[in-house]
Order: C-alpha cells, then sequence, then structure tokens
C-alpha cells in the first residue's frame, strides 16, 4: 500500500486503467447505449459497477484531471483551473506548470514503489501537470511525435500506434489516446496507466447528436480490446457539458467586466475566467465559473448586485467559495461567481471572438455540469449506497476494490 494525500492505495495486481473522457455528460453514454452503439459498455452497466459521481467546482479539466490522479480537491492539490491570475506576478497565466502543484499525485507514488506506468493525455498542456515526479511513460496525441526515450519514457510512438499525429481539434485527437492506451497494454504491459481526452466532439454535439455516438461508438471498440486485454478499468470524466445558447441559438453570456467597469469604474476590478487554455476555437474562452478581484471595500456590494442578475445561480465571497468548493482560498480571488445552466460568464465583450464557433455555444464550468459517470468493468459488492462518490474516488475503486 502506498499513502498518497491521506488516502491509501493497494498497488494494481493487475494491468489497471482509469480513463477521464473529457466533458463526458452522462447522458452521452445513455444516449449510446440506448442506440445499440456501445454494447461493451452496456455490459459494465449491467455487470460491473456503474455510479454517478460529482466532479470538481470549477468543472474545468485541469483541476478536475489533477483531482483524479492525486484523489483529492483542488484545496489539496491547488489547481483551481486553467487559467489564474498570480497576485505575487500581478499578471495572468496558465496553470499548465507544475510548479502550481501542491500535492503528490498517485501515478508518481505507485512509480516509485516499483508499478510500471504510463500516461497518455490528448493535449500537452496536462502532460507535465500529470507526469510531475513521475517516472515512467507520459506523452501526449498532440505531440506524440517529439516523445523521446529520455523526457518521454518513449519514442516512436506514431509508428507503435499507428496513426498519423492527429489535429489538436478533431476526434481524432482523443482516439489516438485510445490506441496508444490498447497499444501500450498490448506491447509494455504497464501496471497503471492513466488516459485523459479532449472535449472537441462534446462542445459541439448534444448527447445522441449522430456525431457525439459516432465518438462514443469508436470509444466502445476500444473499451472492448482493453477488455478482452484483461484490464481492470474505470472510467470516469472531467466535467460534463451543456448547451449554453439563448432562443435564437445565440451564446447566452454575461460580460462580467463589462459590468463592473461601468459599476466601478475602468481598472478598479479583474475578472479571471479559468477555462482559458491555449484551445479556445470550440469555447470561445466562456465558462459557467468567474473568478473576480476587487478593492475590499467593494466587494459586499459587487457580490450583492451579481447576485440579482439574472442568470447567476450562486455568488459567493472568497472563503465561503473555498469552503463549498473545496478550493485554495489564495487563488480564487475575492468574489466567485457560478451561473446557471445555459448561462456562461465572459470578461469584455470585445475580448472574446465567438466568429469561429461553427455550431451553437456547448460548455462547462459550473455547477450544472458537476455530475459524471463512474464506472468499472469489475462488480464491486458493499459500497456505501450513501456515499457522495467523487471522480477523484476512481483510483480508490480500481485499485482498492476492483482487482
Amino acid at each position: 500500500m502506498v499513502t498518497v494525500n491521506g488516502r491509501s492505495y493497494a498497488a494494481p495486481r493487475q494491468p489497471t486503467v482509469v480513463i477521464c473522457v473529457d466533458g463526458c455528460e452522462p447522458d452521452y453514454i445513455a444516449q449510446a447505449v440506448a442506440a445499440g452503439l456501445m454494447p461493451t459498455m452496456k455490459r459494465w452497466l449491467r455487470d460491473g459497477t456503474a455510479l454517478i459521481a460529482d466532479c470538481v467546482v470549477p468543472s474545468f479539466t485541469n483541476p478536475n484531471n489533477l483531482s483524479i490522479v492525486t484523489g483529492a480537491p483542488p484545496s489539496v492539490h491547488g489547481i483551481c483551473g486553467n487559467y489564474l491570475f498570480d497576485v505575487d506576478a500581478g499578471a495572468e497565466m496558465m496553470m499548465n506548470d507544475p510548479k502550481w502543484l501542491r500535492a503528490p499525485t498517485i501515478l508518481a507514488a505507485l512509480a516509485d514503489h516499483g508499478s510500471r506506468v504510463a500516461v497518455v493525455t490528448a493535449k500537452d498542456k496536462l502532460r507535465r501537470l500529470l507526469g510531475h515526479g513521475m517516472r515512467g511513460i507520459c506523452f501526449s496525441s498532440e505531440k506524440a511525435d517529439q516523445a523521446s526515450e529520455a523526457e518521454h519514457g518513449i519514442a516512436g510512438v506514431p509508428e507503435l500506434v499507428g496513426m498519423p499525429v492527429p489535429d489538436v481539434y478533431s476526434a481524432e485527437l482523443s482516439e489516438f489516446v485510445f490506441a496508444a492506451g490498447v497499444k501500450l497494454i498490448e506491447t509494455r504491459r504497464p501496471d497503471l496507466m492513466y488516459l485523459s481526452t479532449t472535449d472537441y466532439v462534446q462542445h459541439k454535439h448534444a448527447p445522441g447528436d449522430p456525431d457525439a455516438n459516432r465518438f462514443y461508438a469508436m470509444l466502445d471498440r476500444y473499451l472492448a480490446r482493453f477488455d478482452a486485454l484483461g484490464t481492470v478499468f474505470a472510467l470516469t470524466a472531467d466535467h460534463g457539458m451543456n448547451a449554453k445558447t439563448r432562443l435564437d441559438a445565440s451564446p447566452n453570456v454575461i460580460f462580467l467586466q463589462d459590468l463592473l467597469d461601468e459599476w466601478l469604474g475602468r481598472e478598479h476590478s479583474r475578472v479571471i475566467l479559468p477555462i482559458t487554455d491555449p484551445y479556445v476555437v470550440h469555447h470561445g474562452a466562456l465558462g459557467s465559473f468567474a473568478t473576480i478581484y476587487v478593492a475590499p471595500d467593494a466587494a459586499a456590494g459587487v457580490t450583492a448586485r451579481l447576485r440579482e442578475l439574472p442568470g447567476m445561480e450562486v455568488v459567493l465571497g472568497r472563503e465561503e467559495a473555498a469552503r463549498r468548493f473545496e478550493l485554495p482560498a489564495d487563488r480564487i480571488g475575492d468574489i466567485v461567481a457560478v451561473s446557471e445552466r445555459s448561462v456562461v460568464l465572459g470578461t469584455s465583450r470585445s475580448r472574446h471572438d465567438l466568429s469561429q464557433l461553427e455550431l451553437p455555444l456547448r460548455s462547462h464550468g459550473g455547477i450544472s455540469e458537476q455530475r459524471v459517470p463512474l464506472v468499472l468493468n469489475r462488480r464491486i459488492e458493499g459500497l456505501d449506497p450513501m456515499r457522495r462518490w467523487r471522480n477523484f474516488d476512481a483510483f480508490e475503486l480500481a485499485l482498492n476494490h476492483a482487482q
């Protein structure tokens, strides 16, 4: 057993795979199963363990992937978004550097304990965070052709997988993750593997849409291969996904910085959108969670006015938000705002380029995208029916109960 962030994990006795299917609102699986497109998943739902879990809020990629691999909320590991305002540096920046990580990962701990560990991500932005301190294989689909033995623990990845490096805005970027995982099990036989995909499809297509169903049918074919290879397999997600549109299908946005500039004057506040990352074409950097920096004497008044806005679900001060959402209080500003299911939050209208949105906006970040699947291909008896399951319980279930 190894202890990581206050929780104990058994070393895997069988090859064990945990996958985070980015943006996997539970209804994607339900619709594809109902359409007869996921026979392997249908069998797992019947004969394995099928749970609905809560992800971390903000329901964004970085905080949830790091929660899954640390087994802990952001208050422990420190990654509270894809993007933040560094108060000490006085600058906004991405949270892709391991310097922001405050806790060790289960992956690194088990590798140190002697397990052979592998990580495959879709986008390279997560690779250094997920692989921090870990001995083993760690590469991304996005830059698979740049993988080397020295830095990534493996070389010749496209040749091994039998696929060219996909475009970053494509379903194939996720398929490369699945295909690479299968090839690694077949050729390297790691004891433990973590796979993380991209939500390109989910940002574009609703559950049951033909393109969404094609994606989940493709996923199911790989699940069947993992099953045939004898792996213990756990599937979860970093967040769900919802339409964020008005009746005319235009984006339903509250531009917070414009409002605050009107209320307080320019340069008296700063709105941070933690959904921001280098890949904004499919969501325009619009999500349902924002942090706000204001002068101490303005915080109470701004909080009260924001709560009155139509489309706002929750507006909290720093300490209350940190407690409710298990976030690091020193990284979330003075006010946290969460919008309703069909609404997203922006900074200023002029700062968001929505011209590249090819379809009605779908996004995430709020409480409304918190419910995610947590499915294992092994039946686990005796689970507490009253427990609030979290996506970051995936490794506990896979390692301690499903072996």
